[in-house]
């Protein structure tokens, strides 16, 4: 007989299903990601530490997992939700299904829930505070611990996630990518011709880094707690910014080190990397209702005129009327017209918040890791 698993919101619902993962207790903000496939990414983005993951699309794990398509060293989110998973497993790439997958990874993991009705509470009344339990069967207990459980704001999740030391990165992008950028195509460029490229990871998604080498970039990858001095010491010809999980506002080490590199080096960053890179330059963010989570997100691009659609993961965002004069915005959202994307005016640093490593999602925005490329010695 399954065991169940019970979901409890701070605001009072309890929703019932049946355990699929690990048995045990976790809490964290419940969230949702609109994708149609890509779990096993969003699994492994470390941006999702501190989070229950709820699945929009109702049946998840038809394809199974496989080692080639992980993010990261392990899966670092709080919990899953499902409406249904799979009872079979369907993908010559698959090696073992989903449920063996996180029972191993000690992710808590529930299905069988109305996703649905799960979702538009959310939207309705922003995300909520939650505890996912396995071994807790009273419903009273587990609301009063959503209650008190800590929730995103102001914590510090990058030194959860973050590496121990530097990584030489020499991993390029998976065959089964169907994006290959010129650099790729051309003759393998030799060690001393590579630009190197300092990746500073906030619990950096690994394709971002396959998509650097791929261009012909070396990549070191340091902890996100890197210095100034650190980075320069290596003699980088440009310097890129992760993604990362939670609010950037208490990342004052990150904000000190990006200010002490800006103008020495061309800067890249993506997500919580361009949260961080508008703080340092003045601006201040925010916390979104429910935030963009999903492989569908529509994204204006100011230069060409033309709509991208791109693969997202935050619940924070850079508030526009704080950005200084010495940033314009270059990306803008469709949906609820924040801001996606911005450039200085005077020095070479750019940033999106959205993901266009395109894992898992699409490949509209590949162009600029070439635009990052350019800029490198």
């Amino acid at each position: 007989m399954p065991q169940t698993a019970k979901l409890a919101l701070e605001d009072g619902t309890v929703l019932t299903g049946n355990s699929f993962g690990a048995e045990g207790e976790v809490d964290g903000e419940v969230c949702f990601n609109t994708s149609m496939t890509g779990y096993q990414e969003i699994l492994t983005d470390p941006s999702y530490r501190g989070q229950i993951v709820t699945m929009t699309y109702p049946q998840i794990g038809n394809y199974g997992v496989n080692a080639e398509d992980v993010e990261s060293r392990r899966p670092f989110l709080a919990g899953f939700v499902v409406r249904e998973l799979s009872p079979r497993v369907s993908n010559f790439r698959a090696d073992g299904p989903l449920a063996d997958y996180l029972k191993q990874a000690g992710i808590v993991a529930v299905q069988g829930i109305d996703t649905r009705a799960l979702v538009r509470r959310i939207r309705i009344h922003g995300a909520l505070r939650g505890v996912l339990s396995t071994t807790d069967p009273d419903d009273a207990r587990l609301v009063q611990k959503a209650k008190a459980s800590p929730g995103l704001v102001g914590r510090d999740l990058v030194r959860e996630v973050i590496p121990e030391g530097p990584i030489e990165w020499n991993q390029p992008l998976s065959p089964w990518a169907k994006l290959a950028s010129p650099a790729e195509s051309a003759a393998e460029p030799s060690r001393k011709t590579r630009p190197h490229v300092v990746a500073l990871d906030y619990g950096l998604k690994w394709n971002i880094a396959r998509h650097l080498f791929g261009m012909g970039c070396r990549v070191t990858i340091l902890p996100g707690t890197a210095t100034a001095e650190d980075v320069l010491k290596r003699q980088p010809d440009g310097v890129f910014l992760s993604n990362g999980p939670g609010d950037p506002e208490p990342l004052d080490y990150a904000r000190r080190t990006i200010r002490g590199l800006l103008g020495k080096r061309p800067i890249f960053g993506i997500c919580l990397g361009h949260q961080l890179l508008s703080l340092a330059c003045g601006a201040k963010t925010f916390k979104l209702k429910f935030g963009h989570r999903g492989a569908n997100q529509p994204v204006l691009n100011h230069a060409t005129g033309r709509v991208e659609i791109t693969c997202q993961n935050h619940g924070f965002a850079v508030e526009a009327d704080t950005l200084p004069d010495e940033l314009e915005v270059t990306h803008l959202n469709l949906n609820d017209n924040t801001v996606e994307g911005v450039r200085h005016r005077k020095l070479p640093a750019f940033s999106v918040q959205y993901h266009p490593e395109a894992s898992a999602g699409p490949h509209d925005s590949d162009y600029l890791f070439e635009q990052f490329r350019q800029m490198l010695a």
